[in-house]
């Protein structure tokens, strides 16, 4: 195992981007890291440079990292990552932790590797990944000139309205997250007459857009398609990596992101596992 440099970093986001759309939310960890942007994680490889399994993983030099206990990994061969979660100490399994978007494929080796350790496993949501080929695919709805001069970007001063709103957020550690995005990556919300966003849209540090929101007295507008794509449209021409995970229950995005030119592999699923959640109350 190996614990990739800054130059490593570089070469491993070229290979990953060969390998998209399933290797997209590494892919968009490495984009954000080689980008300047902020991270408590560091990336560890099974072999160097001919790698199998990739793994974004806390930093244990950085204490922030132990509010952001998450993961997130892209292999290519099963086993390799077998190796990696148990002989390699790629992952620390006394404490909580979180693997997101790892392929629903492996996740038979993970409950078999989990209940070897004795730690507790859950799979916490499934999800579609749908993906952006090229803005030539993009439909860009009708926009009238008084709503395109109440299009704009979210400032700090939102960082509690979005948090309060987001399903997975409503805490502390929401509101953090939700400042780091807003401060370092894009977003594209819809105002009221009084300036005061009305419906939303940020990019996470894997680069996905996501916590889309349009509050209740302002839906049925159209403002997520205009949001969705208009934010599309702007991170493509920055070079971001264009994608969305869409929860698998949730019918009313998948077909908004579907209608808008985004689409997927239909035989890929990934998804978001709790592993050792006890940990969390003691």
């Amino acid at each position: 195992m190996k614990v990739l440099n800054r130059d490593e970093l570089q070469i491993a986001e070229g290979v990953l981007l060969k390998h998209l759309p399933k290797s997209y939310k590494v892919y968009g960890f490495l984009f954000g890291i080689n980008r300047n942007k902020p991270t408590t994680l560091e990336v560890v490889v099974d072999t160097w440079p001919d790698f199998k399994v990739i793994i974004c993983r806390p930093d244990p030099e950085k204490k922030r990292a132990l509010n952001f206990m998450k993961k997130g990994d892209y292999s290519m061969d099963e086993q390799s990552l077998r190796k990696m979660l148990t002989d390699e100490n790629a992952v620390d399994w006394s404490t909580y932790f979180m693997i997101g978007g790892l392929d629903v494929s492996h996740a038979p080796m993970l409950k078999q590797v989990s209940s070897d350790r004795r730690v507790k496993y859950k799979t916490d949501i499934l999800v579609h990944l749908l993906y952006l080929q090229d803005t030539n695919y993009l439909h860009m709805p009708a926009i009238n000139s008084e709503l395109e001069l109440r299009i704009s970007s979210l400032n700090l001063s939102y960082v509690d309205l979005v948090n309060k709103t987001w399903k997975f957020g409503r805490d502390e550690k929401g509101y953090r997250k939700i400042e780091n995005q807003i401060i370092n990556f894009p977003s594209c919300c819809i105002t009221d007459g009084r300036g005061q966003p009305v419906s939303w849209i940020l990019v996470c540090d894997y680069c996905a857009v996501g916590m889309l929101y349009t509050l209740p007295e302002h839906r049925a507008k159209g403002y997520a398609k205009i949001l969705v794509s208009s934010l599309a449209k702007r991170n493509h021409a920055l070079g971001y990596p264009v994608y969305s995970f869409i929860e698998e229950e949730n019918a009313v995005s998948y077909r908004l992101f579907a209608n808008l030119g985004f689409t997927e592999d239909p035989s890929y699923r990934e998804a978001w596992f709790r592993l050792n959640e006890f940990q969390i109350f003691q």
